[in-house]
C-alpha cells in the first residue's frame, strides 16, 4: 500500500472517528451517560491523533476541508438515520452541495500535488 493511500486511510478513519464521537456527544445527554460520554472521549481522541498524523504528509487547508466538509454531511445523515432527527430538502440540498465541494478540493488537491510532482 502506498503512503498516499495510508494517509487517505488514515484521514477517513479521522473522519470516521470524529463522526462517532459527534453522535456519542447526543447520547451522552451532556455526560450523564456514561457509556456514551467515554464514546465521545475516545471518538474526538482518536480523531485527533490520526488527524496529527495526517497533516505530516497533507497541507492543513485540503485536510480540514476535507475532514470539515465530509465530517458535516455525515453526521448530518447519521443523526437521520441512526437518531431520527428530521432533515428538511432544502438541508439536503446543502449537505449535497458540501460533498460536492469536498469532492472539488479533492480534486484541486490531486491536481495541485501532480504540477508540483512534475
Amino acid at each position: 500500500m502506498s503512503a498516499a493511500t495510508k494517509t487517505w486511510l488514515l484521514l477517513a478513519t479521522a473522519i470516521c472517528s470524529e463522526v462517532g464521537g459527534t453522535i456519542a456527544l447526543k447520547l451522552a445527554d451532556g455526560f450523564t451517560k456514561a457509556l456514551p460520554s467515554i464514546a465521545v472521549v475516545v471518538g474526538y481522541g482518536a480523531a485527533f491523533l490520526l488527524l496529527a498524523q495526517v497533516l505530516r504528509s497533507m497541507s492543513v487547508g485540503v485536510v480540514y476541508a476535507i475532514w470539515a466538509g465530509t465530517g458535516t454531511a455525515l453526521v448530518a445523515v447519521s443523526s437521520f438515520v441512526f437518531l431520527g432527527e428530521s432533515i428538511e430538502w432544502p438541508a439536503w440540498i446543502g449537505i449535497a452541495l458540501i460533498v460536492a465541494g469536498v469532492v472539488l478540493v479533492e480534486a484541486y488537491s490531486v491536481a495541485a500535488d501532480e504540477a508540483t510532482a512534475n
